[in-house]
């Protein structure tokens, strides 16, 4: 079995392992028919619509 050729520190170790705990950003974008932001492929917490559609009903101001 292949065995290390030195050893490796502490600081190239911890780079290395660095971007595997990296956050991505959500995907947020303005609703089309409300203009609020919204989560991508989501229903619009706002007015309620996806994709054209009302799926939730929401309360008149």
């Amino acid at each position: 079995m292949a065995t290390p050729k030195g050893k490796v520190s502490k600081a190239r170790r911890d780079s290395r392992r660095s971007a595997h705990w990296k956050l991505s950003v959500p995907g947020i974008v303005k609703c089309p028919r409300c203009g609020k932001m919204k989560l991508s492929h989501r229903v619009c917490k706002a007015c309620g619509y996806y994709d054209g559609q009302q799926i939730v009903e929401t309360e008149a101001k």
